[in-house]
């Protein structure tokens, strides 16, 4: 009975067009043996009560995950031992394959459980004098005559500075090189690194001690002069560049962890420009997603593993998942089902802002008809179109009107922590003055100003109260209230009114901005 199984499920992949890969950091997978390895918390059976029975919990809550997940190969990070992910395969019988790897003085490494075939694995060791992390495990996957490598990862933390970051990116490039170039492969895993990291840690003096250069970054290539690459030019470079699937999902939705409430993206997966080929195997363009049911996120908390701090100790309560989402891609093994170059032929270039939304970088000029201006202060601007959204004019709006209406052609986008702007433009024409230009705002008292669609909005006729540089409207909600001068602010305890002020986001949470203090009024 079990030899049927196991050529049925075989013969099942053969015929799959399909394959699900994904990458899951399950949060300090420990046994209930003392090695001497383990953090402190996870010592078996001492006040932290780590025991039999926050064990099996942990173990079933991994399981339910993986089970519900349903990838037929998934990287995990995190695991103690190779006994542990033995355990996972028995538990999860649909995966017959797996591999581990750690070195013997750390504490967790990682590994896979896959459903296809693993035809050989090896270490690409990264040491350093004074710490001991994990190798970068690279394994090589069979289906029939097809073979691809995956690079599970799991990087030092932000405990470190990203010169430790830079190292283990500079091994795996040079092993990259190595390989021929229409290899297939994807580097996945917990990196330890936001996708944008170029952006997020170069005002961070304990981290940036770089120069500026990031691993995930400037080393791998998913930059080239600080700018993204995208799939329509991945196979435009001559040395190795990579596209990073966070690239995928709009920017509010970019997280697969929640530091202070705001979005990281430490777990990535990242693909080589091969897979963009749409050839025997190839990335199924936007299949990215992040797995986050109701169980292990909602009210935009992450439902991680539980621990109650008494005093110096930590004690594990027996509840939660992971501190991270698990985050997964399809790619096609049929290359007439895939789709990369057609779904790029199929995408209109249409005139509208809300276009420039669906894009990370231009690769030639838009035309935007009848933009018209709501906002100007200085150099900066705020630009709709009717029945369209709106978007911000980062620089160079000087020459622009308010109130006027204009053609003009967009030269580069940007992301700023999420919120895209207008880098570089010309004005091709002045139209004519657009005089209820102001019916364009729109009424904050009547919008969800929490929705990501109002980005870059003006928006007015808002009261409400100041309290700890946040607005508190009715209903108790509270929205960050930001001015790049500080001395604009509303001061605490005031009642205030929104005139025109631009609606923002940052690190996926929405914002009030404040240009000048004409942008409200203070209420008696």
């Amino acid at each position: 009975m079990y030899k049927y199984l196991i050529i049925f499920i075989f013969a099942t992949f053969l015929n799959a067009q399909d394959l699900k890969i994904a990458s899951y950091n399950v949060e300090n997978f420990f046994d209930l043996s003392y090695d001497k390895t383990e953090y402190d918390e996870y010592i078996p059976n001492n006040k932290s009560l780590w025991n039999q029975r926050n064990f099996n919990i942990k173990l079933e809550n991994i399981i339910k995950v993986i089970e519900d997940l349903d990838a037929d190969i998934i990287a995990l990070q995190e695991i103690e031992n190779e006994n542990l992910i033995k355990l996972l395969k028995q538990k999860l019988p649909q995966y017959s394959y797996y591999n581990f790897t750690k070195y013997p003085s750390s504490a967790v490494g990682l590994g896979f459980l896959s459903k296809i075939p693993i035809k050989n694995s090896q270490n690409l060791n990264v040491k350093f004098e004074k710490a001991v992390y994990r190798p970068i495990l690279e394994t090589t996957f069979k289906l029939e005559n097809l073979e691809f490598k995956i690079f599970n990862n799991h990087w030092p933390s932000k405990k470190s500075p990203e010169n430790y970051r830079v190292k283990y990116a500079k091994t795996l490039y040079d092993r990259l090189k190595e390989l021929p170039n229409d290899s297939y492969y994807i580097l996945l895993g917990d990196f330890n690194s936001d996708y944008n990291e170029f952006q997020t840690f170069k005002n961070n003096q304990r981290l940036n001690i770089t120069a500026g250069i990031t691993g995930i970054n400037h080393i791998l290539n998913t930059t080239v002069d600080d700018k993204f690459i995208v799939l329509d030019e991945i196979n435009s470079f001559d040395k190795k560049v990579h596209y990073n699937l966070w690239l995928e999902l709009p920017t509010n939705e970019r997280f697969s962890t929640k530091f202070r409430n705001q979005n990281n993206t430490p777990d990535n997966m990242i693909i080589s420009s091969s897979l963009a080929k749409n050839k025997d195997f190839s990335y199924i363009k936007g299949s990215f997603s992040v797995f986050k049911p109701n169980y292990l996120f909602e009210k935009n908390d992450i439902n991680r593993w539980k621990m109650n701090q008494n005093r110096d100790e930590k004690m594990h309560k027996g509840e939660g998942f992971s501190d991270h989402l698990p985050i997964f891609a399809l790619f096609s093994t049929n290359n007439s089902n895939n789709s990369i170059k057609k779904l790029e032929k199929n995408i209109e270039k249409k005139s509208e802002i809300s276009s420039l939304y669906k894009k990370e970088k231009l690769l030639f000029p838009i035309f935007l008809e009848n933009i018209i201006v709501l906002y100007k202060n200085g150099d900066k601007g705020i630009i709709k179109q009717e029945n369209n959204r709106a978007i911000y004019i980062f620089k160079g709006a000087k020459d622009l009107k308010e109130g006027f209406s204009y053609n003009i052609q967009v030269n580069q986008i940007y992301d700023f922590y999420g919120l895209k702007e207008i880098k570089d433009f010309n004005i091709l024409k002045e139209n004519s003055s657009f005089k209820n230009y102001k019916d364009l705002f729109l009424d904050g008292s009547k919008i969800d100003i929490f929705d990501f669609k109002y980005e870059n909005e003006v928006i007015t006729n808002l009261k409400g109260f100041v309290t700890k540089g946040n607005l508190q409207i009715n209903g108790g909600k509270t929205i960050k209230l930001f001015a790049k001068d500080k001395n604009i602010l509303p001061k605490d305890g005031s009642k205030i009114e929104i005139l025109n002020a631009q609606l923002g986001s940052f690190r996926g949470n929405m914002q009030i901005i404040f240009h000048t203090k004409d942008d409200y009024k203070e209420l008696k």
